[in-house]
């Protein structure tokens, strides 16, 4: 007798395994952050804050320039010059100890500054303002109330990013050339990018084989990297546009930026971690009392009616203390949850509000409000984005008492889309 038939079981289907699926969402990752840069309104953000406080200070701080970098101030040149001896910072201030020299660092300065916020051949104006930063406060390090400090980290990562890829001249000059390029006009000729690049080259060639660029090997290698990449992306730009060292160039690019915001947001997470776990092991910060004291100071006390009202309140200072403490310690932790990152983004940025006003730290308080940006939502800032606009609009079309055609609002539209499908950013030196 013959066995029975059994019928054919047919085994289930079975998904991707886990190497598998691991490997896909790697090359999605890679996918990411090299096709295009994130972040891009953040990063405008955090180089408009950033720019913008820097100028505001120098600008304040206009009438004793000489007391806190010049040659009057207590920190002389010699003894400036033999502290960088020994740890090798950079600053150009040390290349003389001219008045005129100073007065010329100190100016370039200040314009880089506005350049950048305005958002005027980026690459270039980041760079220049990263030189006239690093100079200032290495000049003179006891000079500072806290802000110095993250202006100069951010002024580090700043030449990294394409943070102009909107909001800033270049980005409407991009959408400008796009649009004409749509329209089948020939695009104008660029003759400032071409005439800035070799000024730049001038200078740094002779500052590199003098040794004026510090005792790091760092610095020279990122600058030369600046000054030849540019060059190399404009005649890519001009005479091969598609090329595929240009596309290599632009993966380069995207990288730089990612890591560079990543560090950034990391930066902006270490300070309000190691800030608030260094409260925690403090007694008046235990016990609820620490906001009570530097109210009572008057180095700290610009406005003292208010800083009395606050101090005379044990309930508000208890509640200011233990939530500025929780907020500091949990906020890292709250990246995984967007609504509650949230919320504590606008208590921080309300904390250094009230720091900007009661304890008269305006500086401090711009430069680290300017940092916490890279986290403000992008729908927020896009919202944000577009309320200024209409109020720029609403300005000039009264100022000049008549309104913007529609027709040209439509053309403005198709040059920035067409620009950002395109993938320039206006960010290069030479465009």
């Amino acid at each position: 007798m013959s066995a029975p038939v059994r019928p054919a079981v047919t085994p289930p289907a079975r998904g991707p395994d886990g190497f598998t699926a691991a490997a896909s969402g790697l090359a999605r990752a890679v996918q990411r952050v090299t096709a295009s840069p994130l972040g891009a309104y953040q990063s405008a953000v955090v180089r408009i804050g950033v720019a913008a406080t820097f100028l505001l200070f120098l600008l304040r701080e206009l009438p004793h320039r000489h007391e806190l970098y010049g040659p009057d101030g207590p920190w002389s040149w010699d003894m400036a010059d033999r502290l960088i001896a020994n740890n090798g910072a950079f600053t150009v201030l040390m290349w003389s100890d001219s008045a005129t020299w100073f007065e010329a660092v100190y100016a370039l300065t200040l314009v880089s500054a506005a350049l950048l916020m305005v958002g005027w051949r980026t690459r270039c104006t980041s760079v220049l303002f990263m030189v006239g930063v690093l100079s200032l406060q290495n000049r003179s390090i006891f000079m500072g109330d806290g802000g110095d400090n993250v202006i100069h980290l951010m002024a580090l990562y700043l030449v990294l990013t394409r943070c102009a890829r909107v909001w800033s001249l270049d980005a409407r000059r991009t959408a400008r050339d796009a649009t004409r390029a749509a329209s089948g006009e020939r695009p104008a000729v660029d003759a400032v990018g071409p005439v800035l690049w070799a000024v730049l080259g001038g200078f740094l060639l002779p500052a590199t084989v003098m040794g004026g660029l510090g005792g790091t090997w760092w610095l020279p290698s990122l600058l030369w990297m600046l000054w030849l990449g540019g060059g190399v992306r404009w005649a890519l730009d001009r005479y091969a546009r598609g090329h595929e060292l240009r596309t290599l160039l632009d993966v380069v690019a995207n990288l730089a930026h990612n890591a560079a915001l990543f560090v950034i947001m990391a930066e902006v997470c270490l300070i309000y971690a190691t800030a608030g776990w260094y409260k925690i092991q403090g007694s008046r910060w235990q016990d609820g009392t620490a906001l009570y004291y530097p109210l009572k100071l008057e180095y700290f006390a610009p406005w003292p009616g208010l800083s009395d009202i606050m101090a005379s309140s044990a309930l508000i200072v208890m509640a200011l203390t233990y939530v500025t403490v929780i907020v500091q310690v949990a906020f890292p932790f709250t990246l995984f949850n967007r609504r509650v990152k949230n919320v504590l983004l606008v208590l921080m940025i309300g904390e250094h509000a009230g720091i900007a006003v009661l304890l008269g730290l305006p500086f401090f308080s711009m430069a680290m409000i300017a940092a916490d940006a890279v986290f403000l939502p992008t729908v927020f800032l896009v919202w944000l984005g577009n309320r200024v606009t209409r109020a720029r609009r609403r300005l000039f079309s009264r100022t000049e008492g008549k309104l913007s055609l529609p027709g040209q609002r439509r053309s403005e539209t198709v040059g920035a889309e067409a620009a950002r499908a395109a993938g320039g950013d206006g960010h290069t030196l030479v465009r």
